[in-house]
C-alpha cells in the first residue's frame, strides 16, 4: 500500500514532544518504520537509531539520514496565584502565544490558555507583552494548581493539524516533523529499490536547543556520508526573496562550508534524473542545522542538506507543501540508490592530478 503522507503528517504533528522529552514521538516513529527497516537501538540522549541493510559487499559503507525529531516548547518557570509562567524552550516567540491553548504537561495533563491583561490595563500600549506578561490559566484554584503543577513540568501548543487548499497542511510542530515524514518516504521508497550502502535512519533529539542529538549519533553511527534533512524559510509576506522558498517548488538542496561540493554535485545529478526541480539555498556559514554538527564528527563526514520550505516557522500555525515532502523522500532515495560500492572513493579529497573540481 503507497504511503499516505498527508496522513502521516498529521500523525506526527499532534504528539507532543519537545526538545529533551522526545519520546512520545520516538514511540510513534519505531512503529511507523518497523516494516521499513532491520533494526533499532536508541541512543544514550534518546535519538532512534534505525538500520536498513544495503546489497552491497561487507563491510559496507554507511549513509545517515538525520532528522531531528524535537519540537519547540515551553517549560513552567513559576506557579503563582493559580497562574503559570514559562521559559522557552527552543526558540519559542512570545508575539505568538497571546490567547493560546497548551497543554500544561503536570500530574496530569492540564488544557489552558495563555492570557494578558486587557488592553485598558496594559502598562505599555501598542506593544506585544513580553514573557513577564504571560500567563497560562487552566481554569483550577490556585491551591489545586500548586498541586499538580511544578516548576520544570513541560508545556506544548494544543494545536491540531488542519488541511488547507493546494496539498497544504497547517499545523504545529512541522519543523521539523516535515523532515522526519520525509525521511520516511526515503525508507519506504528503498524498500523498493536496491542500494549497496547501508542506511542509517536517525531521528535525533534536541536540535531546537543546539543539534545536540545530532552530535552524539553521528559520533556512535560514524557513517562515512550524511545527509541531513530540515525545514526553511518559506516564501510569505514579510520575508524576503533572497531568503525564502516557494512551496510547492521542491525540496533545496543548500550550499556553503557546511556541505561537500562534490556531494552537492551528486545531488542535483540525482534530482536530474528524476526531472524534479530544486531550490538552491545559499548558507554562506553556520547552517542551524544538524548538518552543522555532524560535518566536524570525528575525522569529518561527507555533508549535504535538503529541506522543505514551510511558512510561519516556529509558531503554532506552520505550512508546509506536502508535494514537497514526497519529493524530498524520493530524491535521498534516489541518491542513495546511486551510491556504488566505490561511491566514497569518487568525493574524497584530494582529487586526482586529472580532475578538476565540480561546478
Amino acid at each position: 500500500m503507497p504511503l499516505d503522507v498527508k496522513t502521516l503528517l498529521k500523525k506526527l504533528s499532534e504528539v507532543p514532544a519537545p526538545s529533551g522529552h522526545e519520546g512520545p514521538v520516538r514511540d510513534l516513529l519505531r512503529a511507523e518504520w518497523a516494516g521499513l527497516v532491520d533494526a533499532f537501538e536508541t541512543d544514550r540522549l534518546g535519538s532512534l537509531i534505525a538500520l536498513k541493510r544495503g546489497s552491497g559487499p561487507e563491510p559496507r559503507r554507511k549513509i545517515m539520514v538525520c532528522a531531528h525529531m524535537d519540537e519547540i516548547g515551553l517549560i513552567v518557570a513559576e506557579v503563582r496565584d493559580g497562574f503559570i509562567l514559562t521559559a522557552p524552550l527552543g526558540g519559542t516567540d512570545p508575539r505568538v502565544l497571546l490567547m493560546q491553548p497548551v497543554l500544561v504537561h503536570g500530574r496530569r495533563v492540564l488544557a489552558g490558555v495563555f492570557g494578558a491583561a486587557p488592553p485598558h490595563m496594559a502598562r505599555e500600549r501598542g506593544q506585544y507583552p513580553g514573557w513577564d506578561d504571560l500567563w497560562i490559566d487552566v481554569g483550577l484554584p490556585a491551591d489545586e494548581v500548586a498541586e499538580l503543577v511544578r516548576v520544570g513540568d513541560i508545556v506544548t501548543f494544543d494545536v491540531s493539524p488542519a488541511e488547507l487548499k493546494g496539498d497544504r497542511l497547517v499545523g504545529k510542530s512541522l519543523d521539523n516533523r516535515a523532515s522526519v515524514a520525509a525521511v520516511t518516504v526515503c525508507l519506504d521508497e528503498l524498500t523498493r529499490v536496491t542500494h549497496a550502502w547501508d542506511v542509517v535512519a536517525v531521528a535525533s533529539v534536541q536540535e531546537e536547543v543546539g543539534s545536540l542529538g545530532a552530535l552524539t549519533a553521528a559520533y556512535q553511527v560514524q557513517p562515512d556520508v550524511a545527509i541531513a534533512v530540515d525545514v526553511t524559510f518559506g516564501a510569505q509576506s514579510g520575508a524576503g526573496d533572497d531568503e525564502s522558498f516557494d512551496l510547492g517548488g521542491g525540496p533545496t538542496l543548500s550550499v556553503g562550508p557546511n556541505f561537500h561540493p562534490r556531494l552537492v554535485k551528486q545531488a542535483r545529478e540525482a534530482a536530474r534524473g528524476l526531472e524534479m526541480k530544486l531550490q538552491i539555498e545559499t548558507l554562506p556559514g553556520d547552517s542551524g542545522t544538524d548538518a552543522w554538527v555532524i560535518q566536524v564528527s570525528r575525522e569529518g563526514v561527507p555533508t549535504i542538506l535538503f529541506g522543505m520550505p514551510i511558512r510561519n516557522m516556529h509558531t503554532p500555525v506552520e505550512i508546509v507543501d506536502v508535494r514537497d515532502v514526497t519529493r524530498a523522500g524520493r530524491l535521498m532515495a534516489a541518491l542513495i540508490a546511486r551510491m556504488t560500492p566505490d561511491f566514497l572513493d569518487t568525493i574524497a579529497w584530494p582529487l586526482p592530478d586529472s580532475q578538476t573540481e565540480p561546478n
